[in-house]
């Protein structure tokens, strides 16, 4: 049990529940009414003022239950309704209310006939719950609330809690002022803030503790909780405008969550990362070693594009950091793009929209061809190769591709055995190639000499694969007709001024590394990237990891779960199981996955375990992190 005299004191709207059951009831009785929205913005107003201490909470009552005109039958509802709002980290710790239910009492200045049925099934009686009692008329409409009882008073908790007379250490945890002021009158010990549901400045400036969920509260009173680590006390880091969505789906799982437009040098970057748990970027960062290094907590990195070349993957590994990318949920915008600029080279779309910026106007269809019945040659044909290779054949064009790997056709789509053969037969190339070193000059001036003539040539994956001398002189000379090109060798950090010896040429489209720049990729990418990190923080799962050992795992049913990652040497396995031995743990399920540098492996344990065996697990030789999850 709890150590002996500490005492828990409760609010309940807004803290227990992530609403104000008035609130939830004015717009429950108010549906259908014209006035609705006013009258329901009317009630929130006067239920603030009452929190906040700015009227008393007598005349706050009476002016909502005014306005309310709610009857006995609609409780029932109501009850059913609340009981879908409890506070998402109050749900998860259930079995710390059932644990230590003989000392938590709720004081409210809502009403008994809603809150003693919900926190009935969190094991707390009646008779430990304080709150205010409703008046009804003979048709059972509510008129009015009891005015002897003292929390229908003014500081009502003050005397309520006065009268309990409770022996101890009594922390209190709610999210007004009206609960601060227990602190304040010197019957509480302790004020904890709650602001999972609501950020109320005048409590939270107040409070010994700001608490943005339970698992914080219960972390820093050593209690019992559904997390060992509090998520809030989890520091991501999101670099290069990453879209809001990511922000918005980190921060709704209770993380603590930082956005910055612009990537970072590797000095910007050692400085910032220092106690970051996860960082999230794009392109533009440059994960060095360095930076890794001065990452004393990083636990993941997600790449919110498909490209990881940006990241030292092998010394990230090392490190025990594991890497996320979303390798597929920019696709589709890369091959429309992909496809416009095929057409529009056809059909010297640019040279003709620059005269007519220029005002001339030169109506011809001189170079201005369809392109139905042209040959498209793609290089690289992954997913984003064979998504383009259906809808260009969708469009009348003969698709030849090249791989260095065996791919199967999509279509009618012809394999090429070598890239010169390809390079003959293209009236296109289109260049869809991963960021392996080996692609650099990829395309130069011997490839270029093998297309034919008054071909084409576009690049929308990796800057360095093609020779930009080399296509410039192409273009200017008359070998090739048009370029498109998306990506570059040198691309700035952040918008702003940029110059290429492509710029000026008739028939190059220029596009500043937008290939997958649409808000539906944008919008994937910040719902796929982040999930995989939540699967990995919440859970331990590696599934589509680009640098570590796979693990699906199950979901954890009142399990412990220790993560351990450890250099790939003979043994661990063993050291692992001994020391749990040791210890008397009883293992419920094991998972190892290993590469040849490094092994990952998770336990499952269905007992309380002594902390004691935490220090001997990362004692382990060759441990690289170990991690605890309840």
């Amino acid at each position: 049990m709890t150590e002996v005299g500490r005492k828990y004191v409760f609010d309940f709207d807004s803290t227990l529940t992530r609403v104000e059951a008035l609130d939830v009831l004015a717009e429950m009785t108010l549906q259908g009414k014209s006035n609705r929205d006013a009258v329901i913005h009317e009630i929130q107003e006067i239920t603030n003022l009452g929190i906040d201490g700015d009227i008393s909470f007598t005349e706050s009552l009476e002016r909502r239950i005014k306005l309310l005109k709610a009857n006995k039958d609609d409780l029932a509802p109501l009850v059913d309704e609340l009981r879908q709002k409890i506070s998402k980290s109050i749900a998860a710790n259930k079995e710390f209310f059932e644990k230590y239910s003989e000392d938590i009492y709720v004081i409210s200045c809502g009403f008994k006939e809603f809150i003693d049925p919900i926190v009935k099934e969190y094991n707390i009686p009646s008779d430990r719950v304080f709150a205010n009692t409703f008046k009804f008329d003979e048709e059972g409409n509510i008129i009015g609330f009891d005015e002897k009882n003292v929390l229908a008073t003014h500081n009502g908790k003050i005397e309520c809690l006065k009268q309990l007379d409770l022996e101890g250490e009594v922390q209190v945890i709610g999210d007004g002022y009206s609960d601060y002021v227990m602190r304040e009158a010197g019957i509480a010990h302790k004020f904890f803030a709650y602001t999972e549901n609501v950020h109320r400045e005048k409590a939270a400036d107040k409070a010994d503790h700001v608490t943005p969920n339970l698992d914080e509260f219960l972390f820093v009173n050593d209690l019992p909780r559904s997390l060992s680590y509090p998520k809030n006390r989890i520091k991501i880091l999101l670099l290069e405008n990453v879209h809001p969505v990511a922000f918005d789906n980190l921060s709704e799982d209770g993380f603590s969550v930082e956005l910055i437009e612009e990537s970072l040098s590797e000095d910007e970057l050692i400085k910032k990362i220092k106690g970051v748990h996860v960082l999230g970027i794009r392109s533009k960062t440059r994960l060095t070693p360095k930076v890794i290094d001065a990452a004393n907590k990083l636990l993941v990195v997600g790449a919110f594009c498909i490209g990881t070349k940006q990241i030292d993957l092998d010394y990230c590994k090392k490190k025990g950091v594991v890497v996320f990318n979303a390798p597929y949920s920019n696709t589709r915008s890369v091959v429309e793009l992909a496809i416009g600029q095929i057409i529009m080279l056809f059909r010297n779309v640019f040279t003709r929209s620059t005269e007519l910026h220029n005002g001339i106007w030169n109506k011809t269809a001189v170079n201005s061809r369809e392109v139905r019945g042209k040959n498209l040659g793609i290089v690289g044909y992954g997913n984003i190769g064979k998504q383009l290779s259906v809808l260009a054949e969708a469009i009348g064009m003969r698709v030849y591709y090249y791989d260095i790997e065996d791919r199967l056709a999509m279509g009618n789509a012809i394999k090429c055995e070598t890239l010169e053969d390809l390079l003959n037969v293209s009236d296109v190339v289109s260049l869809h190639l991963d960021d392996n070193k080996a692609n650099h000059n990829f395309i130069g001036e011997r490839e270029i000499n093998q297309m034919r003539d008054g071909a084409m040539l576009l690049n929308l994956s990796r800057g360095f694969v093609v020779e930009i001398p080399a296509l410039v002189e192409a273009l200017k000379g008359g070998k090739l007709s048009g370029a498109s090109i998306d990506v570059f060798p040198h691309e700035p950090k952040s918008n702003g001024p940029f110059a290429s010896e492509l710029q000026g040429i008739p028939n190059v489209i220029l596009t500043p590394h937008i290939g997958g720049s649409t808000e539906e990729a944008q919008r994937d990418i910040a719902d796929f990237v982040p999930n995989k990190i939540m699967y990995y923080i919440n859970s331990g799962n590696t599934v589509d990891a680009v640098n570590f050992p796979n693990i699906r795992l199950p979901k954890q049913n009142k399990a412990h779960r220790f993560l351990h990652i450890h250099r790939n040497v003979p043994g661990i396995m063993a050291k692992i199981n001994d020391v749990l031995a040791t210890y008397e743990m009883n293992i419920s399920g094991q998972y190892l996955s290993t590469d040849s540098d490094v092994g990952y492996v998770i336990t499952d344990l269905d007992r309380d375990y002594n902390k004691e065996v935490i220090k001997a697990l990362k004692k382990v030789e060759n441990t690289i992190k170990f991690r605890v999850l309840y």
